[in-house]
């Protein structure tokens, strides 16, 4: 592509992921200042504790803000869809209050990420998830904030409900019945551990996706670093390099989600090792989202 990325998405980062080590506010310094990042993804336990110096940070920023309410499901690992009523209300307050958090930064909404579910209680668990994330929903609403599930693993590392891409837009769907302001958050990261391509997870979820992470994973269980672990592309043994990236771009062209008038988050999640440098990491994968772009045809 002649023209540039930007003009398209909104190219963000996610500030936990890409800076595990780095203190909080030095990274987010780090994201601020630098020019490529037009969004980013932050969370309240990278930046609590400089909440008033971090919320002036961003206000000069013109970043766009994004809130990643993973964490706040993962850490204390509540269940959004828990078939105990108590255990599932415990994790709407979670929300509720990343929503709060969020509103606080200057976030339009927040994303979050199904539980665990077993297979005898499967539909219960989908009605309960239902249930949260309405509630959720018009939590959000009430501010004019928005609400993004992102779809994750069913089987392999988060073992989330939500799940493969076909139950992922049944899900959606009969959100968006009762929930505008829902939409789902799709990571190149995850395909291959869901077992699907490109094509499969976008085409079947292209009217609810409203937010776009990119990544990669560890697909193959005998070798190092299976699972969900976000690698930097090209890492050994890896699913996804420049051409899968390529090959993402592509399908999102194709499927007309290149909007000028309205460009959509596009953040790279991606983890450097303990024995990686963060910053070095961090060029790799600008380099790589360069040279996938650059292969588009216009």
């Amino acid at each position: 592509m002649r023209e540039s990325i930007h003009k398209y998405f909104k190219i963000g980062t996610i500030q936990w992921m890409s800076f595990p080590r780095m203190d909080g506010k030095e990274s987010l310094m780090t994201i601020a200042r630098d020019d490529f990042f037009d969004a980013i993804e932050i969370n309240v336990n990278k930046v609590g504790g400089f909440m008033e110096e971090a919320k002036a940070i961003l206000d000069q920023s013109h970043l766009k803000v994004c809130y990643g309410a993973q964490p706040a499901l993962l850490g204390p690992k509540l269940n959004p869809n828990a078939v105990d009523e108590e255990a599932r209300q415990k994790a709407e307050a979670a929300l509720i209050e990343s929503v709060d958090k969020a509103e606080y930064f200057g976030a339009k909404g927040i994303a979050f990420l199904s539980g665990k579910w077993a297979e005898e209680t499967r539909e219960e668990n989908y009605q309960q998830l239902l249930k949260t994330t309405v509630n959720v929903c018009k939590y959000a609403a009430a501010k004019n904030m928005n609400v993004e599930l992102e779809v994750f693993d069913y089987d392999v590392d988060k073992a989330s409900l939500i799940g493969p891409a076909p139950l992922a837009a049944r899900f959606a769907a009969d959100m968006r019945t009762l929930c505008p302001n829902f939409g789902l958050l799709v990571d190149l990261s995850h395909f291959p551990i869901c077992y699907e391509s490109a094509k499969d997870v976008i085409r079947t979820c292209r009217p609810y996706i409203t937010h776009l992470h990119f990544g990669n994973a560890v697909a193959d269980p005998a070798a190092e670093g299976y699972g969900d672990l976000h690698q930097r592309l090209g890492y050994p043994n890896s699913a996804n390099d420049i051409p899968e990236l390529y090959d993402f771009l592509k399908v999102l062209k194709e499927e007309g989600f290149f909007n000028a008038d309205d460009p959509m988050v596009l953040s790279m999640e991606v983890l450097p090792t303990k024995d990686e440098d963060e910053m070095i990491v961090l060029a790799n994968t600008k380099r790589c989202l360069n040279r996938a772009w650059a292969m588009l045809e216009d």
